[in-house]
């Protein structure tokens, strides 16, 4: 299934026009059973019609409704990058704290030389 949003809109617009043709199929049964005269071979066709319409938008709403999971659990799917970018921001944090850390202990480290060269005793830190 392909994940990029102009493919995700066409496809909604597809369910949509099949959901306006199960409901002229329904609506063209129910137009025949109003008849005096009814036809029901007709009825049968446009109920057939309706039916094969109906299990299709299932089908296909199933499958929005999975990509749609996927996206909101942040589950690895084909053409999204929010599980890479949430990757890449967890990545972004954990160097930021090494940064902060390494200049920290640089900082002690400068602390402890000047207190060597000055002849101190070095305090402990914490």
């Amino acid at each position: 299934m392909s994940a990029a949003p102009v493919d995700k809109i066409k496809a909604l617009d597809e369910i949509e026009k099949d959901i306006i043709t199960c409901l002229q199929s329904a609506g063209q049964a129910f137009l025949e059973l109003s008849k005096e005269k009814s036809s029901l071979k007709q009825v049968e066709s446009h109920t057939n019609q309706f039916l094969k319409t109906l299990g299709n938008v299932e089908a296909k709403l199933t499958d929005q409704i999975n990509y749609l999971t996927q996206v909101s659990t942040g589950q690895p799917h084909e053409g999204s990058g929010y599980a890479s970018q949430k990757v890449l921001q967890m990545a972004w944090h954990r160097l930021e704290h090494a940064k902060s850390r390494v200049n920290e202990l640089d900082r002690i480290k400068n602390k402890h030389l000047h207190d060597r060269v000055t002849n101190k005793k070095p305090r402990k830190f914490e």
